[in-house]
């Protein structure tokens, strides 16, 4: 009996190859395989950056906000400090306001009087002083650009250029800041001081 040409398997001519199903060798290189070890490393060093980085956003934190809490301490009463700076103002106008030599001579009402009024300075200045705040009276002193501004230069070859001779008005402090620079006078035309010319204080001042 002659085999059926119908049974026998087509050759593709243009491919020998190849077969009518369509099955090609495979020919594409495998995958490479992913080492588990070193994928859960770099998982590992990848978590670890990140717990380092939000440890340090925490410490970064813990210490703005202990720097803000201290700031507020010191410098939260700065404008009611700055409204009783010139409550202090009046009361040493007042001690002004009486000569010397009638403070001296005086008795009775008027000794009463201006006695109550520099206990009331005394005890309004330790008041201040509790809370941070503290009088500059630089008198004598070296002209200091960062808590003093200089009004005028007085002349005087006894005196090294550049010391304060007059206060004009006292300055303050809060902590570490300026609550208002002492207005000075300066001399100048006596021996150098170290100093340069005097020059006003700083404008920024504590808010």
């Amino acid at each position: 009996m002659k085999p059926n040409d119908t049974d026998a398997t087509p050759m593709n001519l243009e491919n020998p190859e190849e077969t009518t199903s369509g099955e090609a060798p495979g020919n594409g290189a495998a995958a490479p395989e992913v080492d588990p070890v070193a994928s859960l490393e770099a998982e590992r060093n990848d978590l670890k950056d990140r717990l380092l980085r939000t440890l340090a956003d925490i410490e970064n934190m813990r210490r703005r906000t202990e720097r803000e809490v201290a700031d507020a301490r010191a410098y939260g009463i700065t404008n009611f400090a700055r409204d009783m700076l010139t409550v202090a103002d009046n009361i040493q106008r007042a001690l002004e306001a009486v000569p010397a030599e009638a403070r001296e001579s005086a008795d009775g009402l008027l000794k009463g009087l201006v006695e109550g009024i520099e206990l009331t300075e005394r005890e309004l200045l330790r008041t201040l002083e509790r809370h941070g705040v503290r009088k500059l009276d630089p008198e004598g002193q070296k002209f200091d650009p960062n808590l003093h501004q200089a009004m005028f230069e007085v002349p005087n070859p006894d005196v090294p250029t550049g010391t304060v001779v007059q206060v004009v008005q006292p300055g303050y402090v809060i902590g570490e800041r300026v609550l208002r620079p002492a207005m000075v006078g300066v001399s100048k035309g006596g021996p150098k001081n170290g100093n340069g010319s005097p020059q006003s204080a700083p404008s920024e001042q504590a808010s």
